[in-house]
């Protein structure tokens, strides 16, 4: 990848794009108080004035393009804090184009839509799963909800945040790209986990989602995963690319939370409606999933609101 590519052109014009399911497999910082006077004191990081307070205790998965394997991700994140005995909710907030529930073979008699429509509040959503973690369904195939008001995206949130106060762990498996949905729910997100690949456009994609999120919170805790490398090698030097163009054009370098290798046992469970703990729970992808979960487990004891 060419990383003049990445330089300044606005993170909005990179289009949220449609998930595929291949493998598709801070706390907030007061603002400095201006005194009148000429300072040469750096400005304290800043959160936008608009932005709650992140809660530790929820991890949001994003990615700036689709079918790189975010909701294959996010389950089976959700699936192995279960194994730990750490009580976890996985909320599709993939808005309009949800697959959470498709990918584990569910057929849930209240979802996000229902919530939406008000008829539900957000805890009667809730729903049990055979892998151990609570599941909050989205609605695939709702233009109207893709297209909410902030004001009801922001109440939303704030529910979403209220909820996750009874869990240890809470994942949201984001929609692709930077449009307000995505924006909005994960600002409630004490890590952001950005996954992508060493195609061109995921690369491209996700550095505008890093710079978005930069923008809006300097003090988010973004990270970023690498998926379907050839090695882990591989995924290291596809990781280089992308950091090297965030510190050159963002003065920021988001850590490597991990490297997944390519795993042909990722598409055998997607095809099969399993999560990947269940049906081949020592390939090497779970194995890369498994070191990945284990450095976001640390903040299940810190306060979480």
């Amino acid at each position: 990848m060419n990383v003049i590519a990445m330089q300044p052109t606005s993170p909005a014009a990179s289009s949220a794009h449609t998930p595929g399911a291949a493998q598709t497999p801070g706390s907030a910082q007061t603002p400095g108080q201006s005194t009148g006077q000429a300072t040469n004191m750096p400005q304290r990081p800043t959160r936008h004035p608009s932005a709650p307070i992140r809660q530790a205790n929820i991890v949001a998965v994003a990615s700036g393009k689709g079918g790189v394997g975010k909701t294959w991700l996010s389950i089976t994140l959700a699936q192995y804090f279960a194994r730990q005995g750490i009580r976890t909710l996985l909320f599709d907030g993939d808005i309009g184009l949800a697959n959470v529930d498709i990918q584990l073979g569910l057929m849930p008699d209240r979802d996000l839509g229902s919530v939406i429509a008000g008829r539900f509040g957000l805890a009667d959503a809730v729903m049990p799963s055979e892998a151990g973690f609570d599941i909050i369904a989205g609605k695939s195939g709702s233009a109207s909800l893709a297209t909410l008001d902030q004001a009801a995206l922001n109440g939303l949130r704030d529910e979403l945040c209220q909820l996750a106060r009874s869990y240890d762990k809470v994942v949201i498996d984001l929609g692709a790209g930077v449009d307000g949905v995505v924006r909005t729910l994960s600002q409630a997100a004490g890590t952001i986990l950005v996954v992508t690949n060493d195609e061109p456009t995921a690369l491209t994609d996700a550095y505008a989602f890093i710079k978005l999120a930069r923008m809006a919170d300097k003090t988010a805790d973004v990270r970023v995963v690498v998926n379907i490398a050839a090695t882990t090698r591989e995924g290291e030097r596809t990781y280089g690319k992308l950091n090297k163009a965030a510190e050159n054009f963002l003065k920021f370098s988001p850590p490597l939370a991990g490297v997944i290798r390519r795993d042909e046992k990722v598409r055998d469970a997607i095809r099969n409606q399993m999560p990947l703990l269940t049906r081949h729970p020592m390939c090497d992808a779970a194995e890369d999933v498994e070191a990945i979960a284990s450095g976001l487990t640390g903040a299940i004891a810190r306060a979480r609101y």
